[in-house]
């Protein structure tokens, strides 16, 4: 990944040095509980898998926004 990525992908390098998963493992378990509204495919990951709002944030948008 580049330094000049933008929007939900710019999270991507520090979501998995905190979390210790690639991107794509969580990308896996948001697909998984589709169909689901944004908003709790956020909640459930700060529930359930700790993440914070704003990574939760950009990978709930960033899969949602691939499986359109």
């Amino acid at each position: 990944m580049t330094a000049a990525m933008k929007g939900p992908a710019s999270y991507f390098p520090s979501i998995e040095k905190k979390y210790g998963e690639p991107v794509e493992h969580w990308f896996a378990l948001i697909a998984a509980r589709l169909p689901a509204r944004h908003g709790e495919l956020v909640g459930w990951l700060k529930a359930e898998h700790g993440l914070g709002h704003g990574h939760a944030n950009a990978l709930v948008a960033h899969t949602l926004k691939a499986a359109s």
